[in-house]
């Protein structure tokens, strides 16, 4: 709207918004509206596919210039979320993880409350065509799915962003709209350092054949990595357990002929 005050006070610092694979220019721009609509900045992109910058982008953005100035580009997954505790990913189609399903409003508090106490914190948003593959998924710590009508649950990229960034303004709206719970009082490991316990883990597997048989590895894998994303382990114990490898490590190779 006009007169409406873009000043950099406006900013809340919220959590990341992370575009897995964006088709279209167009989209990343209204994803950057959206942003900007409710007070948030921090924009990643994994590789978009029209390259970046992208004018038409820019354009669609409707003056959300301060959003995607500062958009950051990645190659990976594991790189966008490396520097959060918490991450979340959206999906309208049930999987077959075991992961917490949150609706949209209880993933506002959640994120309300991770980053008031101090903790990184965003959100993935898949393809347009397609959304999230089920291994994308499993790098997240929940899931967050909209109350749709079943029969036409898809939803552009812009307008799940523009729910998930209206739901983060809300839950700061005052009291009544605080989270009903603290944040817990274990700091979780950065996702950098949870994705190279998945990379110790899995390479001190495959050295014992633990894989096998070889065609379930992909299977097994994805079931490690939801029991160790389930647990929110902090920094200290993520340390701990590469420890843990390193001492195994040791022995099997002194006890090795």
């Amino acid at each position: 709207m006009a007169g409406t005050n873009r000043s950099d006070e406006n900013r809340t610092g919220g959590p990341a918004i992370i575009l897995v694979e964006p088709q279209l220019g167009e989209n990343i721009g209204m994803v950057a509206r959206a942003m900007a609509n409710f007070g948030l900045d921090d924009l990643r992109l994994v590789n978009p596919r029209d390259g970046w910058p992208n004018e038409k982008a820019r354009a669609s953005a409707s003056r959300a210039d301060h959003v995607i100035d500062a958009v950051q580009l990645f190659d990976t997954v594991e790189a966008a979320a490396a520097d959060l505790a918490y991450l979340l990913a959206t999906t309208a189609r049930p999987r077959y993880s075991i992961k917490p399903v949150r609706g949209p409003e209880e993933a506002g508090g959640e994120l309300r409350a991770r980053i008031t106490a101090g903790q990184g914190a965003g959100i993935l948003f898949g393809r347009e065509r397609f959304g999230l593959s089920n291994e994308e998924v499993d790098l997240a710590d929940e899931i967050v799915t909209f109350p749709v009508n079943p029969a036409f649950a898809s939803l552009n990229i812009a307008q799940a962003v523009l729910l998930m960034s209206y739901e983060w303004m809300k839950s700061g709206l005052g009291e009544g709209a605080a989270p009903r719970f603290q944040a817990p009082n274990v700091v979780p490991a950065a996702k950098e350092d949870l994705y190279r316990l998945f990379d110790h883990l899995e390479g001190a597997l495959d050295t014992t054949n633990f894989f096998f048989p070889p065609e379930k590895r992909e299977s097994m894998v994805h079931n490690l990595r939801i029991m160790l994303t389930r647990a929110g382990f902090s920094d200290a114990e993520v340390r701990m357990l590469r420890g843990v490898l390193r001492a195994f490590e040791y022995r099997i190779e002194k006890d090795q002929p």
